[in-house]
């Protein structure tokens, strides 16, 4: 089967972006300018994705909330409507990250999920298990999303539309973007400020106009990928997935013990009492040579870890990387990463590599 393409196909084509497989979708890696140029005018200025990628299962009625509750480890009682939450979804094994996931609360009885490109029917699939008093519905196919970011994010948004400038970070407002009603989100994943916006599929290619006229770069998958590893953002398949949970990546806070059972509490309980049998971590190389996915990391002779995501910082001008490491790890220490059988000189450090 062929990959899905996003509604904003034709225009990524158009404006000659580099078009790769993700997750099932046809997707831009990078415009004529390049990543590089690309991440850099997120840092400095405002650029706009496409992750019409990201699912969306749209859960409605009365039973939402707590079908919501009882899958994810979050809890959306903390928040309410009106808000974005950040979440897991858990084995039940062994409690590793199914996928990693945000929830638009957009009314009282109305949720956005948005899994990641691949996971959307795991996702429905934890969704609809013993949930007979709500609707559950797949609408990826109904809408695009962009995610504009970047420093100047808001002003160069606002022109467009005031309301969706005015979205503040893990809010969720309805507002008018380009003629089109949208959905839109202070959240994002480059470290930057910005919102994500869901327009209507048949209205995606006038907002992406109307973005691109107003000095929103276009920007790809690559430079998102650079820009989230500097933020020290972690990415499915690398620093979650299969074998790896929530505490190693370091995110135990998304783990809501007090509100009750969900789905691989049990296990994600014993890992608590126990402790993490590996930890993530952050690595900076003392030249530019980008560490790959799947290096081991040595100190004093003796491999205490291996590299789930690394590349060229180009805010830093040198390799970064996140690695899953022995737990007495410490930020400071002195390690050699194995970057094709040389030894790459690198330094243990807290991500993120970069704050705003």
């Amino acid at each position: 089967m062929s990959d899905r393409r996003s509604p904003l196909h034709s225009a990524h084509v158009a404006a000659g972006a580099k078009m790769v497989p993700f997750g099932g979708w046809e997707m831009p890696l990078h415009y004529e300018t390049g990543t590089l140029a690309e991440h850099l005018a997120c840092r400095s200025g405002a650029v706009a994705f496409d992750v019409s990628h990201l699912g969306t299962v749209r859960v409605t009625g009365s039973g939402a909330l707590g079908s919501l509750q009882r899958a994810f480890t979050n809890d959306l009682e903390r928040v309410g409507p009106g808000r974005a939450q950040y979440t897991h979804l858990l084995d039940p094994a062994d409690a590793s990250v199914t996928d990693d996931i945000i929830v638009w609360w957009t009314g009282p009885e109305h949720f956005e999920v948005m899994p990641n490109a691949s996971n959307t029917d795991r996702v429905l699939a934890a969704l609809r298990t013993g949930s007979s008093d709500c609707g559950v519905a797949d609408v990826t196919a109904d809408r695009a999303v962009i995610a504009v970011q970047g420093p100047a994010a808001r002003d160069r948004l606002r022109p467009l539309s005031p309301e969706a400038a005015a979205v503040g970070r893990f809010r969720v407002a309805a507002a008018g973007v380009a003629g089109a009603e949208a959905t839109v989100a202070g959240t994002g994943y480059t470290g930057e400020d910005g919102v994500e916006m869901a327009v209507p599929a048949d209205q995606a290619a006038g907002v992406w106009q109307a973005l691109v006229s107003a000095g929103i770069a276009p920007a790809g998958l690559g430079a998102r990928d650079t820009l989230r590893l500097e933020a020290g953002l972690p990415l499915h398949g690398h620093e979650l997935g299969p074998g790896i949970t929530s505490r190693q990546a370091g995110m135990g806070w998304v783990v809501r013990f007090d509100k009750g059972d969900f789905r691989g509490r049990e296990a994600a309980w014993v890992e608590r009492e126990r402790g993490p049998s590996r930890v993530l971590r952050g690595l900076v190389a003392k030249d530019r040579r980008p560490p790959r996915q799947g290096c081991a990391v040595r100190r004093n002779g003796a491999e205490v870890g291996v590299v789930t995501s690394g590349n060229f910082s180009p805010v830093l001008g040198r390799g970064i990387a996140l690695a899953l490491m022995a737990p007495e790890t410490n930020a400071g220490d002195e390690v050699a990463i194995d970057v094709r059988g040389r030894d790459l000189a690198a330094v243990v450090a807290d991500p993120p590599f970069h704050r705003r």
